[in-house]
């Protein structure tokens, strides 16, 4: 019975990255999961009802409000009329140096997205960002793959994602020895991205700017821009700015950055209007995030259940893993397309399992357990399919999903095994 249990968890783990790739409910799937985890598992009912079903869920509640903040803070930036005005500022560079002011985009994306958070505020960026790199040329399969790519970056910053997979490591601390970490490994994959507009500069031409604003439903236009003070472009960085100069946690840091946002950009002038202001982005951003958190509510509960298991996978990850720090990072590089379609290297995922198990081990610590699984599902984030600003992404540019896995991934695959040499460097 102690070999057939580990057996039969690993069997229905298969049968759930099946289901997944054949476009599953991952929400349904996770919670499906944790019922099926507990009860081959033998979790005894009482435990299973606490331990998987309330404690995960309950405990996920402070990670649930720096989501809101963070989607709140990104609704603010957009409806405030900051995102748009720096947009409108890059725009300016694009007629006569296109392949700079698409660089420049890339940059404001990742400068935007290191704090802001939710698919509510990359649809809002990106329905303006990227009729601009359309009007400077560049070809649609190419501006949508630089743009989620410039997005998953600072992810590896983002106090609110962040957040999400230490639900998996709670010993992580972000701050510190992980924030020097993550700027690396965001200029990492930003010079990447970089790089890959530079070696497609030739394909960007004015040619077919107006057929693929055309094919997007838009047009091009000679807007003035939005009259935002510059110092409101500062914005984006308070929150990154307060934890590591003053160790202010991510909410505090946040709601600065908000009511510095609102007061600049002279959305506090008026009682009325300022309350107005607040409940409109407030309702919008928190729409924005109310399927991410059911789903997000099933994950941890499956989670939770991976975790009471892991100790029946102990012996045998020992023997299969290598202890090696440094082999384990250059491994995890290597197959960090396994993260692709939720899958066993995606941490929002079937790689819930994996963290879960390889948390619940002990052979290795949370430091280094984090980043070793974000950076795998970083690469999912950035260019996989099954992500949902990817998906509108794909469906408003009009690009075909194999187009951003061809032109993505590779970067992305390369850009992952350095990343995980440089969790060994920091953390092994």
């Amino acid at each position: 019975m102690e070999t057939l249990i580990p057996i039969l968890l690993l069997v229905t783990f298969v049968g759930f990255i099946v289901y997944i790739l054949k476009g599953g409910n991952i929400m349904i799937g996770f919670f499906v999961m944790a019922i099926l985890w507990s009860v081959i598992g033998q979790i005894p009912f009482d435990k299973a009802v606490q331990k998987v079903f309330a404690e995960p869920a309950l405990n996920y509640g402070p990670t649930i409000i720096y989501i809101a903040f963070g989607s709140w803070f990104g609704r603010v930036l957009v409806d405030s009329g900051i995102a748009p005005a720096i947009s409108e500022a890059t725009k300016k560079v694009g007629k006569k140096r296109p392949l700079i002011a698409a660089i420049l985009i890339v940059f404001v994306t990742a400068f935007i997205f290191v704090s802001a958070y939710g698919v509510g505020s990359v649809i809002a960026i990106g329905v303006i960002l990227l009729p601009i790199m359309l009007s400077l040329g560049i070809p649609r399969d190419i501006a949508l793959t630089a743009f989620v790519m410039s997005i998953g970056a600072p992810m590896y910053i983002n106090v609110v994602l962040f957040n999400q997979i230490k639900a998996f490591f709670p010993n992580a601390i972000y701050g510190g020895q992980y924030l020097i970490f993550g700027w690396t490994a965001m200029v990492v994959q930003l010079m990447a991205v970089v790089i890959f507009l530079v070696l497609h500069r030739k394909k960007f031409t004015q040619e077919n700017v107006d057929a693929n604003l055309k094919i997007i439903g838009e047009t091009q236009q000679d807007d003035e821009g939005r009259h935002i003070p510059k110092i409101a472009f500062i914005a984006p960085i308070i929150p990154v700015v307060m934890n590591m100069v003053f160790g202010w946690d991510a909410i505090p840091g946040l709601t600065l950055a908000t009511l510095f946002a609102i007061l600049v950009t002279g959305n506090m002038k008026g009682y009325k209007s300022f309350v107005q202001f607040l409940n409109s982005t407030i309702q919008k951003a928190i729409g924005d995030i109310a399927g991410l958190i059911m789903f997000l509510m099933a994950l941890v509960m499956f989670a939770g259940a991976a975790q009471l298991n892991a100790v029946r996978f102990q012996s045998m990850f020992s023997m299969i893993l290598p202890h090696n720090h440094l082999i384990l990072a250059i491994v995890f590089g290597i197959l960090a397309p396994l993260a692709l379609f939720r899958g066993p290297l995606h941490v929002w995922g079937a790689g819930a399992a994996t963290a879960a198990v390889l948390s619940g081990t002990g052979l290795f610590n949370d430091a280094f357990l984090l980043p070793l699984l974000y950076v795998p599902a970083l690469l999912a984030v950035s260019t996989g399919i099954t992500q949902s600003w990817n998906v509108w992404g794909l469906d408003y540019m009009k690009v075909q999903s194999k187009d951003l896995l061809k032109r993505g991934v590779p970067i992305m695959w390369f850009v992952s095994i350095i990343n995980e040499v440089l969790v060994y460097y920091f953390f092994g």
